[in-house]
Order: C-alpha cells, then sequence, then structure tokens
C-alpha cells in the first residue's frame, strides 16, 4: 500500500522530499490514489492530475539537482473553488458559472505558492458563492464530515471540501477564503487547524469575491506549525521569521458575553479544558466584557448585514434574472436580503465598523481573546436540507462566534480542543487585534499542544 503521504503534516512530508526519501511524482501519484479511493466524490469539483504531475516532475529534477526551492517544493495542496486556476472557468461553488471564460492565469497567491514549489492537485468543493456557514451544496454534493460515527453531519462552510480533504488525509494542506468564518468553522468541526490572516496580508487578485470588505484567506491543515510556513510562502518569504513564544505570562482574555450563548454542553467542557491547560502552562487568562459585540448584533439588526449588502451588489444582476433559478435558493433569499440595505445604511455599517474596530483594540490591547470557534459541534446533513428555517437558523449560530473576528478585522487561529457531543470535533479559537498576525501564530505554535491536551 502507498504511504498516506496525505494524512501528514507538512513538516513531516517535507523532512522525507527533502532528504531524499520520498520523491515528489511519487507523492503526488498516491495523493491522486487516495482521493480516488475515498467514497466521497463530493470533497473535489475537479482534479488537476495533469498539471499536479507536471508540477511534481519539475519539482522532483529540482531536487536531484540540489535546487530546492525550499521546505515546500513538492508539497500538494488543494485550492478551494475560489481561486482562478489558468485554464479553468472559476465556478465558486455554482453551477451558473461552469460556462464562464476560463481564468487566462492563475490567482496571485496560486501563483506565489507553485513559485515556492507546491502541487497543486485540484479545487474543493464549497458553498455556494461562499454564502454559508454549513457547507451544504444541492449542486455538487455535500462533502460528508469524516469523524461522524452515526450520521452524515455537515463538513462546516464555506471552505467544506477544503477541511474535509485535510481532515481525511487526502492533502496536507487545503486553502481556503473566510468573509464570515469560512476557515476556522470548518477547521473547527472537522478537527484541524484553521488561520485566517488578517484581511489584506496576501494578493487576493484572482479571488472570486463574496465581500470584499471582509474578505480573507487563510490555510486549513494539520498544525499550526504547517500554517507558519505556508503564511511565510504566501507572503514571498523563503523561510519562516514566526518563532515560538513562551506561554509564561502570556496575556488571554475570554469574553463573557454573547459567544458563549447557547453553547453545547460538549463544547464548553472541551473549551474549559483548554483554558484550565493554558493556565496550567503559564498563560494569564481572565475574563472581559467586550460591548462591541452587543453593538454589533444592534448594527446588523438596524441596517442589514454588511456581507449581504456586498454580496447583493455583486449579484445583483444574476439575481434578476434566469440564473437565479439555477442557484441555491437558500443562497438566492439570504442574498437578496441586501437589496433592502440603502446607501446610509451601508455607510452607517462602515462608520460602525472602524469605530467599534478602534474601541475593542483600545480595550484589548496587545492580549489574545480566546472563546470557542463554533457554538456547536457538526449536525446532522439530512434535517438541515430538509427544513430552511432550520437551516438559517442554524447557518446564523455557526457564524456567530467567528463572524465576530471578520467586523473587527481580527486574525484568528482555530485549534482542536476535544471532543464534544456525538464524540465530534470542537475549536479553541484564539484571536488577535489587525496585523497582530505574527504575534498570534508565535503564541499558538506554543499554545497548540496545550490546548490539544498532549502535555502541559
Amino acid at each position: 500500500m502507498a504511504p498516506s503521504f496525505g494524512a501528514m503534516s507538512i513538516a513531516q512530508l517535507s523532512l522525507l522530499i527533502q532528504g531524499g526519501k520520498a520523491d515528489p511524482v511519487d507523492v503526488a501519484e498516491a495523493i491522486f490514489d487516495g482521493i480516488g479511493q475515498y467514497a466521497d466524490k463530493a470533497v473535489f469539483t475537479v482534479l488537476l492530475r495533469e498539471r499536479a504531475m507536471q508540477e511534481a516532475r519539475a519539482s522532483s529534477k529540482r531536487i536531484r539537482d540540489g535546487r530546492s526551492l525550499g521546505a515546500l517544493d513538492g508539497i500538494p495542496i488543494a485550492w478551494k473553488d475560489l481561486f482562478d486556476i489558468e485554464g479553468l472557468a472559476t465556478t465558486a461553488g455554482s453551477i451558473v458559472l461552469a460556462d464562464n471564460t476560463p481564468a487566462s492565469q492563475d490567482a496571485a497567491i496560486v501563483a506565489t505558492l507553485k513559485n515556492a514549489g507546491l502541487v497543486g492537485v485540484g479545487r474543493t468543493n464549497m458553498s455556494e458563492f461562499a454564502f454559508s456557514g454549513l457547507g451544504i451544496n444541492p449542486h455538487y454534493g455535500t462533502p460528508e464530515n469524516p469523524h461522524s460515527k452515526d450520521e452524515p453531519r455537515i463538513p462546516g462552510g464555506s471552505s467544506s471540501g477544503a477541511g474535509v480533504a485535510v481532515a481525511a488525509g487526502l492533502v496536507p494542506v487545503a486553502m481556503g477564503t473566510d468573509t464570515g468564518g469560512s476557515v476556522r468553522i470548518p477547521a473547527a468541526l472537522n478537527g484541524i487547524v484553521g488561520y485566517k490572516a488578517t484581511r489584506g496580508r496576501y494578493a487576493m487578485e484572482g479571488v472570486y469575491p463574496l465581500a470584499t470588505s471582509l474578505d480573507s484567506l487563510g490555510p486549513l491543515c494539520r498544525s499550526v506549525q504547517d500554517a507558519v510556513w505556508i503564511d511565510a510562502a504566501m507572503r514571498g518569504l523563503t523561510a519562516p521569521t514566526v518563532t515560538r513564544q513562551s506561554l509564561k505570562g502570556v496575556e488571554i482574555v475570554i469574553p463573557g458575553n454573547i459567544v458563549f450563548d447557547g453553547l453545547g454542553s460538549g463544547v464548553a467542557e472541551a473549551f474549559e479544558g483548554g483554558v484550565e491547560r493554558l493556565r496550567a502552562a503559564g498563560a494569564h487568562i481572565s475574563p472581559i466584557h467586550i460591548p462591541a459585540f452587543e453593538e454589533i448584533l444592534a448594527l446588523l439588526a438596524k441596517h442589514g448585514a454588511l456581507v449581504t449588502a456586498e454580496a447583493f451588489a455583486l449579484h445583483r444582476e444574476r439575481l434578476a434574472g434566469p440564473e437565479a433559478m439555477r442557484m441555491d435558493h437558500r443562497v438566492v433569499l439570504r442574498t437578496r436580503l441586501g437589496e433592502k440595505t440603502s446607501m446610509s445604511d451601508y455607510i452607517a455599517l462602515l462608520a460602525g465598523r472602524t469605530r467599534l474596530i478602534a474601541e475593542v483594540e483600545q480595550l484589548v490591547g496587545n492580549r489574545f481573546i480566546a472563546f470557542p470557534s463554533v457554538a456547536h459541534v457538526a449536525p446532522p446533513i439530512a434535517a438541515l436540507e430538509r427544513d430552511d428555517e432550520l437551516f438559517f437558523a442554524t447557518n446564523v449560530k455557526t457564524l456567530r462566534n467567528t463572524m465576530f473576528g471578520n467586523f473587527l478585522d481580527w486574525c484568528g487561529v482555530s485549534i482542536p480542543c476535544g471532543r464534544g457531543e456525538a464524540d465530534m470535533p470542537v475549536g479553541f479559537l484564539l484571536s488577535a487585534s489587525a496585523n497582530h498576525d505574527d504575534e498570534l501564530l508565535a503564541v499558538c505554535l506554543a499554545a497548540e499542544a496545550v490546548i490539544r491536551g498532549d502535555r502541559i
């Protein structure tokens, strides 16, 4: 049986490739074999075998010739179906874009990671137009959470296929986007690491938007170390500059308002376990009240959601034409809510956001913020597909905690912290203010094993 390269961390696989114990061509072939043998065919929307094998052969030759591009040379990566791939139409999880003109070039970040030696193996499934935190897609199928032991459960969205591809051991890393939680939610529900960078940290050219005021990128992978390596390459660095920071004296605040409302008992227990382990490891943990959380909800209730307004502006013509009949009706209903947001509402949202970002930065300072990534474990798919009212209510609750980070322009890392109801994974979200990514990643390098419960 071929080695399970897809189930390795980037660090593990890199050691084999750079040490000459695994050839990038053999790795790529094993990855495609694993995907082909995997029962759930809804994880990927398209495979890039010909391109990937060409990239793998080039990587293999470089390494044999002593010209490796670095630690990521030969590492397989999967791309969410929002990133332009040269020669392919970017479908964004929707059939209405399938006949669009193929992309003339790769998205900027795809090209950047290709130049670092990563091998693109395919595009992963997603919520249509990235507009749901659940990951359900009626067009390409819904990837099933690989941790479920009773019945098919959601993968989380919108980066659904990315989360499942990594959690199922098909690839070591997959790239996602995050507008309201779309990296951190599938990472939490699938028991892997998801890093949402500060908006603007990476080039966005060639990435299909949802709401440009909120859109950000980030990898889903097996470890924080992997995320650090990918982050460095995405910024064009030849090696990471982030180094592990001691947990001794690290200041972490836990909000007591909103984010724990309706929390599942298993989620609460797993999160509290992570908190106690961090405290035992020397972190200073204290409660905090963040008034901005209530104010954000009040702003959205009064003026509408920023994401909905911008999504409606993007899709307005599509929603007025025959293409709307070919879209997920739940995406159509939610997007059309943006029509109610007037220009004065939109301006009020932007002004309120700017004010609240400044207020929270003054309140929190250089401290880190911790709370559960998602208030519940992954729920079953069937009931959500049957019941639109349940779908929308669950979607709101699923996105609630993570969307605060997008509105406030935070960076964040979701780290597995245990199991909740139905023995499903729970995510522990550590966040920091905008552009404190390096500090956050440095702390997470030390905190990961503690949060997971590997050691204290």
